[in-house]
């Protein structure tokens, strides 16, 4: 944790490769629950097993909010009953260093949770200016159901980790699935890498995971023709969606964004279009687009971060087509969270109907 003779800031950030079995892996996650209010460290931790029950590996903080500031630990320690402890040991990197700041060092004691793939961890810190301790929460991605699926057969891949997007390729450029349930098809052995979008850093990996697919595809059961239609086509009419808009306020749950940035992430695009093809089909409707932000942080700039999140809703349904007139923007800052913070769930929208 980075703190100052003023103002202190810091961040835990933690990563390493995979290991059935053990702790090693990458874990990513925040640090909070220090002795100033608001304040919030995204964290992404490196742990590999050495010999015995000694682990080491590298800790990379940044500050939340400032990815300009950061610094890169050493990192060693044992495992212990319930999980982990890690001292901190020589800085091999800083970046944004001020004049009277510095970073706090001591001792992390992580407990962990094998069915979540989580680690909390309690920080005790050497008595320097304001260093106290600190709260920290990661999570890593890790395969929870079989590595090997039957050819052709529709199988439900599931992981662990925090708000995951799945991808079919390495460059991050063709998402296929979001969340820690994945159900498909496969005829080969595939690899997919994902992502977590819980507090992501400039750190943050990409984790493949490859799923093994054995035998071959069953030949497909022929279908028998449809029956001649009775009815003429045009009178045969689809049921109606319900509508997705009311005169009360609707959270959009997929629509979310990066933290403390107006930047909707990849998930929030299947529900902004169908907002945007609802307004198409009700043509009079008036919308009003509703922004929040998490309380963390000064809450003037979140007023202002909520403010632009509506507005980047809005940019998104005009250039879908809706008339800018028809959409009205408000921002509440962080005055309404839904959840205790900090939390990605309380950065969202609400859009409500018009009277």
């Amino acid at each position: 944790m980075k703190r100052s003779f003023w103002y202190g800031i810091g961040a835990l950030l933690l990563a390493g490769p995979v290991q059935a079995q053990s702790l090693a892996g990458i874990w990513q996650g925040v640090e909070a629950e220090t002795h100033q209010p608001g304040a919030y460290w995204p964290s992404v931790l490196r742990v590999q097993k050495s010999k015995g029950n000694e682990l080491f590996g590298i800790l990379y903080e940044e500050v939340g909010g400032k990815p300009g500031i950061s610094v890169t630990f050493q990192m060693q320690g044992t495992r212990t009953a319930t999980g982990m402890r890690l001292e901190h040991g020589d800085k091999l990197n800083e970046t944004g260093r001020t004049f009277g700041s510095y970073w706090c060092d001591g001792s992390i004691t992580f407990t962990y949770d094998a069915k979540l793939e989580k680690l909390t961890g309690h920080a005790t810190y050497r008595p320097v200016g304001d260093c106290s301790v600190g709260t920290l929460t990661f999570y890593r991605v890790k395969l929870k159901s079989a590595a090997t699926v039957p050819a052709g057969v529709e199988s439900t891949l599931r992981v662990s980790g925090r708000n995951v997007l799945w991808y079919a390729d390495a460059d991050l450029k063709q998402p296929v699935n979001p969340g820690n349930a994945f159900r498909t098809r496969l005829t080969k052995t595939t690899t997919f890498y994902l992502t977590q979008g819980y507090y992501p850093t400039s750190q943050s990996a990409v984790v493949p995971i490859t799923i093994t697919v054995t035998g071959t595809p069953p030949k497909p059961t022929p279908t028998p023709p449809p029956p001649v239609a009775t009815v003429r086509p045009d009178t045969v009419r689809p049921a109606p969606a319900a509508p997705l808009l009311t005169t009360t306020p609707v959270v959009l749950p997929t629509v979310l964004f990066r933290v403390g940035k107006p930047e909707l992430l990849p998930e929030a695009g299947p529900a902004l279009d169908r907002l945007a093809a609802e307004l198409k089909d009700r043509p009079t409707l008036q919308l009003r687009v509703s922004g929040h932000a998490d309380r963390v942080g000064e809450p003037d700039k979140n007023q202002v971060l909520s403010e632009q999140r509506a507005e980047a809703v809005k940019a998104y349904l005009v250039k879908a087509g809706i008339a800018a007139e028809r959409i009205s923007t408000v921002g509440y800052g962080d005055t309404h969270p839904l959840y205790p913070s900090p939390d990605v769930r309380n950065r969202r929208v609400e859009v409500e109907e018009m009277k």
